[in-house]
């Protein structure tokens, strides 16, 4: 590996549903003056992904269950919220005062279903031909749900940007996930088209001719939490990452070759 370049894009304007994310980044490389070669890929933050599919949701049009209210008490939560975790979930694994940490419908296990106040404004903005917000509508009642799907979502960015730069890329989406071994959150691969989630490398020799039995590398997650770290957390403003120089081949990939099976995970 020579070098592995990432570049926060600049002039990423605010993301609306039903915004054309592929045109929108297309713009903003030839902004940045970046060329897209082949084998670049572009990292995606979940939330505009998100904005973008219209997943966001009026917490005042949810009307939380007999379980989610009981729950709710349990954990000092909006019962509201509660209700959206429950109906993104396979199955809530265990809870504490604030956090409520379950098996999301995609099949990792994330806090609250991954369900996020933060940077989520009405998509009722005024200017944006969707309404106008009203004195009494606050930011604080609208709260951001994963993609239905972000494997197919990244799929099909791709296969728009290819279309539109003739290049052959790879397209990560990634969201902010804790761990059962550290404290803080890291950019963690959600959605994947075009690059490996995983890279076995069992049956490779080390510097020492030692033959490794093991090793499996979750190179989406490592190239998520780099992206994450150029993104920054609060208000930047970079919600997309081009990457030049990923260490691996490019291939197709998705989400299901990073999530350990049931029965090998030793945290339920």
């Amino acid at each position: 590996m020579d070098a592995l370049i990432l570049t926060p894009l600049q002039h990423i304007p605010l993301i609306r549903q039903g915004s054309n994310l592929a045109d929108i980044v297309v713009g903003a490389l030839q902004e940045n003056k970046i060329g897209l070669q082949n084998n670049d890929i572009l990292v995606f933050a979940q939330k505009i992904i998100s904005k973008a599919e219209g997943r966001a949701v009026d917490l005042t049009a949810v009307t939380p269950s007999q379980k989610a209210i009981e729950l709710a008490k349990q954990t000092e939560k909006d019962a509201r919220v509660v209700e959206l975790i429950l109906q993104e979930s396979n199955e809530v694994l265990r809870t504490r005062p604030g956090t409520i940490i379950v098996e999301h419908k995609l099949g990792f296990v994330c806090a609250n279903a991954g369900i996020d106040h933060s940077n989520v404004d009405s998509p009722l903005t005024p200017g944006e031909g969707q309404g106008v917000r009203g004195a009494g509508d606050s930011i604080e009642e609208w709260v951001l749900l994963l993609p239905t799907e972000p494997d197919r979502s990244a799929e099909k960015l791709r296969n728009e940007i290819e279309s539109k730069t003739g290049r052959r890329i790879g397209i990560l989406i990634i969201d902010s996930h804790g761990r059962a071994w550290r404290n803080g959150t890291v950019g963690t691969a959600i959605g994947i088209s075009g690059l490996p989630g995983l890279e076995d490398l069992r049956g490779k020799r080390d510097l020492f001719g030692y033959t490794l039995r093991i090793t499996q590398v979750g190179v989406a997650d490592e190239l998520g939490a780099a992206a994450s770290l150029v993104m920054g957390q609060a208000a930047e403003g970079t919600p997309v990452v081009h990457v030049r120089g990923f260490p691996y081949q490019l291939r197709e990939g998705s989400l299901r070759e990073l999530i350990r099976p049931r029965e090998q995970d030793l945290f339920r």
